[in-house]
């Protein structure tokens, strides 16, 4: 969660309880006070028979806390709005801070006939969403083990959610945002995080193509982080290490990295990832990779969060000797 360094300190959390009532009356939902959600929203779509695909995803941590205690330098309300806008023109939506705004978020979406229903706003939501232009089902929100300060403030974790990109072809989706900040207690906690994750992705795909994305607040070149057992405990390829950094991992620093994000370029390493990988069935495969960090501003040309969004293109591709299972796809005896 982006939020002001203070924000962790006993004064900030002794009248956070203030605010509560505050955010309430202003929230745009409520939470649906589910954790496991068999979701098939939206309007019917026919799925085609298809051995090969491609679809276009983005993550983007939308800033959507209550303007009050947000970082980012614009309207919240209105730049929600603009940031729903332009996100119709990606197939695959994952949003993380969806908390106040998530009306503004929702509303001007007429693309996205498939969208997960809010948790709430700031205390109660995990501000992760995920909108699709293919049907979604089996909605799993987890929340983290281990947290800090302000982050302990809202039920952060990750979601898993199944997309069915043609018929019978499914692909597992984790929208994840992990522990902020760079103290040794808060990378411990967001340590703690990656090794959750990590295991639920062992636990619950093996053997399907996933794709992950999100705020990990954390970095491979920051020596307290562990990003990289996301590679290797579970065989994920990170689409901005194989486009971007010519297929290297950077160097891990104790030096704290700088705290604007803002100031990157697609050459620097973000806290906002997105990793992939096939399946024996699946052959699934990042085609490219953007960082948006000019397509995502307002007429001023001011960010419409404290985060630039990334960006994938995919292609799939059912392996030869495959055939259709009723769920999924499944080796031909």
């Amino acid at each position: 969660m982006t939020m002001p360094a203070n924000c962790r300190n006993k004064r900030f959390l002794s009248v956070w309880g203030l605010f509560v009532l505050v955010l309430t009356c202003n929230s745009t939902e409520r939470t649906n006070g589910s954790t496991v959600i068999d979701l098939q929203m939206g309007k019917n779509s026919f799925m085609k028979n298809e051995t090969r695909g491609q679809f276009s995803a983005i993550s983007y941590n939308i800033a959507g806390l209550p303007a009050i205690i947000s970082s980012a330098k614009t309207p919240r309300a209105s730049s929600i709005e603009a940031i729903g806008k332009k996100l119709q023109a990606f197939d695959i939506v994952h949003v993380q801070e969806d908390f106040n705004y998530h009306t503004q978020l929702y509303d001007g979406d007429d693309v996205h006939n498939y969208r997960t229903e809010t948790k709430g706003p700031v205390p109660f939501g995990d501000g992760l969403n995920t909108l699709s232009k293919f049907p979604l089902s089996n909605v799993v929100r987890v929340n983290w083990d281990d947290c800090t300060g302000a982050d302990c403030l809202t039920p952060k974790g990750f979601s898993y959610t199944r997309i069915q990109v043609a018929l019978n072809v499914f692909i597992d989706f984790y929208n994840v945002h992990s522990n902020a900040y760079n103290t040794q207690p808060a990378a411990t906690a967001r340590r703690e995080n990656i090794k959750q994750l990590s295991k639920f992705i062992r636990e619950h795909s093996a053997g399907n193509a996933v794709v992950l994305m999100g705020d990990l607040n954390g970095r491979y070149g920051f020596f307290y982080d562990n990003i990289q057992i996301l590679t290797k405990e579970n065989g994920l390829q990170d689409a901005w290490i194989n486009h971007k950094n010519s297929g290297k991992m950077p160097d891990a620093s104790k030096v704290i990295p700088l705290a604007n994000i803002l100031n990157l370029s697609d050459s620097s390493e973000t806290i906002d990832k997105i990793f992939f990988r096939s399946s024996e069935t699946l052959d699934l495969q990042a085609t490219s990779y953007s960082f948006l960090n000019n397509d995502f501003n307002n007429e001023k040309g001011l960010p419409l969060s404290d985060h630039h969004p990334v960006s994938a293109r995919f292609s799939w591709q059912v392996k030869t000797g495959v055939k259709y299972g009723s769920d999924h796809l499944a080796k031909a005896l």
